[in-house]
């Protein structure tokens, strides 16, 4: 019975294991620029690659979620924002890197990676522009400063992910196909 089931006791513990690496590793941030940089993204582009666009998806905004609710002090609209957001990211990871063929793997797994943490630039500066702009009431003028404040920073926590999700993942993925984790996660 267990075969038919989407979720499966073994895929969803994997996918909490990943959640609470992402809550963590969000903990390890130190301030630039304006912002925060941290290396989360890198764990949700992974969660992604891993455990596929739902799966993958799931842990990322679960994890990300959960640590702005408990260790960001925001409220629930923040923690449903960053859940989509996060989502979002793995989702768009997963999809784009999927492909029946082992060869091809490694160009679409960067260029899921570059499009995951691409998008999730995206969706943060929307979320600033809408919340600058529409909740906060604040003239154009300052909601681009605001934007252009929070740029550098997002840009470098794409960029690393985009470096070192592929890494990661090609690093641990034999491991854990060998493990036969992988087919217990999928």
């Amino acid at each position: 019975m267990e075969k038919n089931q989407r979720f499966t006791t073994h895929k969803i513990v994997y996918l909490a294991v990943m959640a609470a690496i992402v809550f963590v590793v969000t903990f390890f941030r130190f301030p630039l620029l304006g912002s925060k940089v941290h290396f989360a993204n890198a764990m949700c582009l992974l969660s992604g690659l891993l455990f596929g666009g739902v799966g993958g998806g799931l842990a990322a905004g679960l994890g990300s979620a959960l640590y702005d609710g408990i260790g960001g002090g925001y409220d629930i609209v923040e923690c449903l924002i960053t859940f989509v957001s996060k989502f979002a990211m793995a989702w768009l990871c997963a999809v784009i890197a999927k492909t029946p063929r082992e060869d091809a793997a490694k160009g679409r797994v960067v260029a899921g990676c570059v499009v995951g943490a691409a998008g999730y630039v995206a969706l943060y500066m929307l979320k600033t522009y809408i919340y600058q702009r529409f909740v906060y009431g604040y003239p154009m003028d300052t909601v681009w400063a605001t934007m252009l404040s929070k740029l550098p920073a997002s840009a470098i926590n794409a960029v690393f992910a985009m470096i070192v999700t592929p890494i990661l993942y090609t690093a641990i993925r034999p491991a854990l196909k060998k493990a036969g984790l992988l087919q217990k996660a999928a």
